[in-house]
């Protein structure tokens, strides 16, 4: 009973300031059996894209981490309802989650990466404020993200291992400036949007050391780490997730290669039983190690 009425004034306390600055917009909260809650478009900044959904499952414990989900989309496309099967996966085995949308890339508005990773960083503010009320410990996250956000993810909990206890990567790029890099076809079709992404040019015969603080793999801490990736996939190249395995076995970082076979490029969104049989498991696994 305790808990029921402490997660109810986690939605009618610490949400109604949110409440009152989500005029325009379609933020909802759905109230389930035993303090069950899904907050969707829940604002943690001033920009229209700066929104998360929030869902706390029933009887989760005091320790349990919260997942953090970041979406994919080349950095300049996507939206966290993308990422929905994952949350409600998550939420249905009874762990806390964040599914955040974040600023995309945009040369004009002089958005990169590092913006990007500021918002994870806001967001992340934002939900340890509410910590307490949902019986949650703060700056305790397992950071989850797919293609161009499986390298955010990867990136920021390299960056911040005070927060993030883990990491999952889907199909995220790692290696932007390595020779094995420049001297790939993969790079060839790339370079442009990482170009795009870091927001200076690209110049493979004297490649700038920016390229390199945006690789995963040149910023290696001791997070543990848990990699996806397929060997036809077109849009990362298998070398991509082959090198960081390499590379995180060589700094004996814990962490987990999962390598599949006649596999594309995030094979969730096609792949019923690799999500169901491969993936999802892995995920769950990972969590409760």
């Amino acid at each position: 009973m305790k808990r029921l009425i402490l997660r109810y004034h986690f939605f009618a306390m610490g949400f109604i300031g949110f409440l009152l600055q989500s005029c325009n917009t379609k933020f909802r909260v759905w109230v389930g059996p035993e303090g069950q809650q899904k907050i969707y478009n829940l604002k943690y900044g001033k920009h229209k894209r700066q929104k998360m959904d929030i869902f706390l499952p029933k009887n989760y414990p005091s320790d349990s981490p919260v997942l953090l989900i970041v979406h994919g989309g080349a950095w300049t496309l996507g939206k966290k309802e993308h990422m929905i099967q994952i949350q409600k996966m998550l939420f249905k085995n009874n762990i806390p989650s964040i599914n955040m949308n974040y600023r995309l890339v945009s040369r004009k508005k002089k958005i990169t990466y590092k913006e990007q990773l500021d918002d994870i960083a806001l967001a992340i503010e934002q939900f340890n404020s509410l910590t307490e009320k949902a019986e949650l410990l703060p700056n305790n996250y397992i950071i989850l993200g797919e293609s161009a956000g499986g390298h955010l993810a990867l990136l920021y909990g390299y960056q911040h291992p005070d927060q993030i206890k883990k990491i999952i990567s889907l199909s995220g790029p790692t290696d932007f400036y390595s020779p094995d890099y420049l001297n790939s076809f993969y790079s060839r079709y790339t370079s442009p949007t990482i170009q795009k992404m870091v927001g200076i040019p690209f110049d493979r015969k004297k490649i700038s050391e920016a390229f390199k603080e945006a690789s995963p793999i040149a910023n290696i801490t001791d997070v543990p780490t848990l990699l996806f990736q397929g060997n036809q996939d077109i849009l990362v190249s298998q070398h991509q997730g082959i090198a960081m395995d390499s590379a995180l076995t060589r700094l004996n970082v814990p962490h987990k290669f999962v390598f599949m076979e006649r596999t594309g490029h995030v094979p969730r969104l096609f792949n019923k039983r690799k999500r169901d049989s491969i993936i999802y498991p892995n995920i769950l696994e990972w969590i409760k190690k």
